[in-house]
């Protein structure tokens, strides 16, 4: 058995997981959000949050942004992410079974991509909102250096000591 036969048999055999480890059932999220939205079973919201429980691993948002280049093969992905195989195997198998990307086999090769466009923008628009928060955090940073010149005499009476 080649590497990626292996790779396909551990994600059948550690599917059952969820990437924290927890078993829940034998769905992963996504799919849990699809089957229970389209029974109108969950509210949007909840549906949402799933969806964003479902992405909230750095293994599988590696493996998202990785694809923004086009698909790539299990062993490029492998060789890009320093992680154990079975763990890569098993966020590829959250990732696939919420249909967030695609998996083709080319012979004795899994070849993963993702499943749709919007994939992308979403990452594109996290990576806009963290250079937002993180500038505000070095704004906020700099304010707080800045105001320790401004201190009250009291206060830096306090912090001289007797």
């Amino acid at each position: 058995m080649d590497e990626d036969a292996a790779q396909d048999a551990q994600e059948t055999t550690h599917g059952r997981r969820t990437a924290d480890g927890v078993g829940h059932g034998n769905q992963a999220p996504g799919r849990r959000v699809s089957q229970s939205v389209n029974k109108g079973q969950i509210p949007l919201y909840e549906a949402k949050a799933e969806f964003f429980r479902m992405l909230g691993h750095p293994v599988r948002i590696r493996v998202l942004e990785l694809l923004q280049a086009g698909p790539l093969p299990v062993r490029d992905l492998r060789a890009a992410i320093e992680v154990e195989p079975s763990s890569l195997s098993q966020q590829l198998a959250v990732l696939r079974r919420s249909g967030i990307v695609t998996a083709t086999r080319e012979g004795s090769t899994v070849i993963y991509a993702l499943a749709g466009g919007d994939v992308a923008e979403l990452l594109r628009v996290a990576r806009s909102i963290l250079t937002e928060l993180l500038a505000g955090q070095h704004e906020l940073l700099d304010q707080l250096r800045s105001s320790q010149d401004v201190l009250p005499q009291d206060a830096l009476a306090r912090q001289e000591g007797p």
